[in-house]
């Protein structure tokens, strides 16, 4: 693939288009958002209902007329009750009744008949059909949310299967390279239907387990659901491992080919070989990966940021943004300095950083290399534009982070993360102006004018935007924020997309509907492809970090003799960074969650402190080889023969800046964020 080819008016996706798949997967994940809103949507009707008929939640449209009796009396009825009085010849203590007990129970009664006929004469005035036909939807919609709590999890599953499918199909998970020859191929698709095949193993030893235990109906369910989709895979891996492309070449495996298996496989067989010959825990696999069933909210929000980051792809929002900073001429390495501070805030916004390096990475690549910019630096940069934002509002992985451990507030761990972002990004331009030399701006006259020119053509964006924005507000109660953010940003940016569809920038002889209609299911195609991989990996990610946990690796490296929190955050610090060189994000936050945080905590390392080093050394650990889950995706952007060709010539430096540089950066701020903070409150 050719990077320039990537980032061409015409080219809108990376990925060959699957409507038919798209169209599924954009209506499944806009259903599961409408569900995500349906808690906003019923209090909002319970608050206009309460607005419109006062009392709202007492009246009720078919209320019949109380049976009780409304007038008595009390005097008689104690007196009637006393005579009526029996003793009980076979009860030992049979008491005549207490007359003033008998009365304080009828007379609360009377009150209670009294208030019942209160309430059915305001039903009477208030039945309206209006009363009815609101209280039908309401009522209707509550009972819908009660009755499927439990779909979400289906939903999810459906989610899953379809996305990795595609990305089965059409060889898309992600590895360290790609097939070079049919030899490789069938490789990649014989480990591939391994390891579905050990999943289905597991999945079956552990229905075996849950059908000797009572209760368990829902969980056997889910079961089936996984066997069924890891079934279609190995039907797919099949196929697949049959019809070879055209493309390729007949040739040998070589050392080098183990590289060729998705990352996801590797784990796979890693865990399922400690689980299997290690532990005696057959459905080791089955049950961890079953723990995405358990967060599947969580994971569907992850879907639904890799939708805004495909739809912003289908915008010309990147470009309009960089049209902004033209007019200054500025050079490779400030250029590249003022990217790194840019993007790190839509980074924030699409969940996570390698959504973002799918969604844009082609055009900040693009821009680097046209204001003359090596291949080494774009790389870099383009690498790290997707993984400074990661600690700031409103980035999915910190609201992961405080839903797992109530130790820490979303509120603390964004505030801090902002002065962490602004020392990495810092430290950064610095290197990046001294190692290149040649960073002083030199502006056009008009530089300032021309820029404030090119901002006008963004303005319609920013009003349509606050717009969705605030009629959610109105409409649902719903505010923007970070726990908000994953149901209001898609529904933003199909606004934006609609917006973007005029004439100047849709095909001739294409209306803005069916342009609009095109480019959502282009994005949802793209989608497709990375939430397969990526969910593919976070969830073989949690199957390896289960070792870690059933092991006796985290008392061995936090003994009872360890008392010193400066020796156990240098632990820390190692462990951490590699857990993020070769696992996702989300699963190594539920990883560390189960397993390293507490006791860490109980050393003395103070909570928010080690929550926010784990976030560095996870950006440090996803640009660092042997997986650098960044510089993967930035080769699946840019083309693999870009990657190869800025390594043919010049110093070790040269040759491997694009890795070299981001250590350089975040190295340095992981000492800094780790050990410097201990001496306010470790001393």
């Amino acid at each position: 693939m050719n990077w320039r080819a990537v980032t061409a008016p015409a080219a809108r996706t990376l990925y060959p288009v699957h409507r038919m798949h798209g169209v599924v997967l954009l209506l499944l994940l806009l259903f599961t958002l409408l569900l995500g809103m349906g808690n906003s949507l019923h209090s909002r009707l319970l608050w206009v209902g309460e607005q419109t008929w006062p009392n709202y939640y007492l009246l009720n449209p078919d209320a019949t007329e109380p049976s009780c009796q409304l007038e008595m009396d009390v005097d008689a009825e104690v007196r009637k009750r006393i005579d009526a009085y029996q003793p009980d010849p076979d009860d030992l203590f049979s008491s005549p009744p207490n007359p003033d007990a008998v009365r304080t129970s009828l007379e609360r009664n009377l009150e209670l008949c009294q208030e019942k006929y209160s309430l059915y004469a305001q039903n009477l005035k208030h039945a309206t059909p209006a009363l009815g036909a609101f209280k039908t939807v309401e009522q209707g919609l509550a009972d819908f949310l009660l009755d499927n709590i439990e779909l979400t999890k289906y939903l999810f599953i459906a989610m899953f299967a379809l996305a990795a499918s595609i990305a089965a199909m059409d060889a898309d998970h992600i590895a360290l390279r790609l097939p070079r020859n049919r030899a490789e191929w069938r490789l990649s698709q014989g480990a591939q239907f391994t390891v579905n095949g050990l999943m289905v193993a597991s999945l079956n030893s552990y229905l075996g387990k849950l059908a000797n235990s009572p209760g368990t109906e829902g969980t056997v369910s889910l079961q089936y659901a996984w066997a069924g989709v890891f079934g279609l895979f190995m039907v797919i891996n099949a196929v697949r491992f049959v019809n070879v492309p055209d493309r390729l070449r007949r040739g040998s495996l070589a050392l080098s080919s183990g590289l060729v298996t998705p990352l996801y496989c590797g784990m796979g067989l890693i865990a399922m070989s400690y689980f299997f010959f290690v532990d005696g825990y057959a459905s080791g696999l089955a049950i961890y990966f079953g723990m995405m069933s358990n967060l599947s909210s969580m994971f569907i929000n992850i879907g639904l940021y890799v939708l805004v980051g495909m739809i912003l792809k289908q915008t010309r929002l990147p470009e309009l943004l960089l049209n902004t900073i033209k007019p200054f001429n500025l050079p490779a390495p400030m250029l590249a300095s003022v990217i790194i501070f840019a993007t790190a805030f839509p980074t924030a916004f699409t969940g996570a950083s390698g959504i973002f390096i799918l969604a844009v990475g082609g055009v900040v690549y693009d821009e680097l290399r046209r204001a003359g910019a090596g291949r080494q630096l774009s790389l870099a940069t383009t690498a790290m534009s997707g993984s400074l934002g990661v600690v700031l509002n409103p980035c999915l992985l910190i609201v992961v982070i405080a839903a797992l451990n109530k130790e820490v507030t979303t509120t603390e761990m964004y505030g801090w993360g902002f002065w962490v972002f602004i020392m990495s990004a810092t430290l950064f331009s610095l290197i990046v102006c001294k190692a290149q030399g040649n960073w002083k701006p030199r502006p056009a006259p008009g530089a300032f004018r021309a820029a404030a020119r090119q901002t006008r053509p963004l303005l319609p964006y920013v009003l349509v935007a606050a717009l969705v924005v605030l009629a959610i507000w109105v409409i649902l109660g719903l505010q923007f924020n970070e726990y908000s953010a994953p149901l209001i940003l898609p529904l933003v940016m199909l606004a934006l997309v609609l917006l973007d569809a005029g004439k100047d920038s849709r095909e001739q002889g294409e209306s803005r509907f069916l342009a609009f209609w095109n480019r959502s299911i282009a994005a949802a195609s793209d989608s497709a492809v990375h939430i397969g991989a990526l969910l593919a990996l976070i969830g073989f990610s949690i199957c390896l970090g289960g070792i870690l946990e059933r092991s006796d690796i985290v008392h061995a490296l936090f003994p009872e003799s360890l008392t010193s929190p400066w020796i156990a955050m240098l632990v820390i610090v190692v462990m951490l960074t590699l857990i993020g060189m070769v696992m996702d994000p989300f699963g190594a936050v539920i990883l560390v969650s189960a397993t390293i945080a507490q006791p860490a905590i109980q050393l003395g390392i103070d909570p928010l402190h080690f929550w926010i080093v784990c976030l560095v050394a996870f950006e440090l650990g996803y640009l660092s080889p042997p997986v650098a889950l960044n510089h993967l995706l930035t080769r699946q952007v840019v083309g693999e023969t870009e990657v190869l060709a800025c390594e043919r010539t010049g110093s070790f430096w040269h040759r491997y800046e694009r890795l070299l540089l981001p250590l350089a950066v975040m190295a340095p701020t992981l000492l800094l964020v780790a050990f410097v903070p201990m001496m306010f409150y470790a001393l």
